[in-house]
């Protein structure tokens, strides 16, 4: 049996007409076609080539073989097309959903990564609720959910994305602005823009509150992170919000306070049990992940 090396060496005496031009071809040195030649011969029991005005032309015996040849070494050629557009994501399209909290800055960022690695690849990106979430999965209109929190379901796998922290947001002018931490009790006696218990986010607030026996008022409830930000901006009171959102809002506008309490929380990525990701999902939930982890260390 012929390797795809003998077929290519045979292919490159049949183009260039000589071992040194086969040689030149596949830039290695003569005697090394001139081996694989002999090789090949010995193998087959017959001459495969004959001199002629100083040229290498097919012997009668093995016509038949070089057009199987040409055929297989097309063949190759068409694979290693495709396998070249699939390498750049052509006729890929990759579809997946995120909470809009991880949506807003660290999706697009990813997005842009593998981009650049796969230029020619189509993504459909759904904005979801979290409630929307198990229709999305298990019907398959996507290959996973980037999600904020998991919950029990016995045919979605939670795989951790990576650890994030509450920040308190203010505008430049309050006291608070210049403050390296603030404290529960001091943003409990605070006008609040948006924290809702029932939101994974503000659960761990109001889960510190209560802990504390802190009242706090909701002066503005907002349920997206984007809206809140623009809600501080305009000087309408404090508010509490996730450190993915606030990653690229402009520290001229807004103020980024840490806060004193723990607030970690883990973000996952939902998918189907049963199905397996596709290594387009993959590469950009590995970039995710990458993106994700480099901005809380930035925060």
């Amino acid at each position: 049996m012929l390797t795809l090396r003998q077929i290519e060496v045979v292919r490159a005496v049949m183009v260039a007409g000589s071992i040194a031009g086969a040689a030149r071809l596949l830039a290695v040195a003569q005697p090394g076609i001139s081996r694989t030649m002999k090789h090949l011969e010995d193998q087959l029991g017959i001459k495969l080539f004959l001199r002629k005005g100083g040229r290498y032309v097919p012997s009668p015996e093995a016509v038949g073989i070089f057009e199987q040849i040409h055929e297989v070494h097309k063949k190759i050629e068409d694979l290693q097309f495709s396998l070249g557009q699939l390498e750049r994501g052509r006729g890929v399209e990759l579809s997946f959903g995120s909470v809009p909290s991880i949506a807003n800055v660290m999706v697009p960022r990813a997005v842009a990564d593998i981009k650049r690695r796969y230029p020619d690849i189509r993504l459909d990106i759904d904005i979801l609720k979290i409630e929307d979430a198990v229709d999305y999965v298990m019907l398959g209109r996507g290959e996973f959910v980037v999600m904020s929190y998991r919950f029990d379901h016995p045919s979605i796998l939670f795989e951790p994305l990576a650890k994030g922290h509450l920040v308190c947001i203010v505008a430049p002018d309050h006291p608070f602005a210049a403050r390296p931490f603030v404290t529960a009790e001091e943003i409990a006696a605070c006008p609040l823009i948006g924290i809702d218990p029932a939101d994974p986010y503000g659960g761990i607030m109001a889960g510190i509150f209560a802990r504390d026996k802190l009242p706090y008022q909701i002066a503005i409830r907002a349920r997206f992170g984007t809206t809140v930000v623009a809600l501080v901006k305009q000087k309408l009171g404090t508010a509490v919000i996730d450190v993915f959102t606030v990653a690229d809002v402009d520290r001229r506008d807004v103020a980024v306070v840490p806060i004193a309490e723990q607030t970690e929380f883990q973000t996952y990525i939902a998918r189907r049990s049963d199905v397996a990701l596709s290594s387009f999902a993959e590469s950009l939930i590995a970039s995710l992940r990458r993106i994700m982890v480099e901005t809380v260390a930035r925060a």
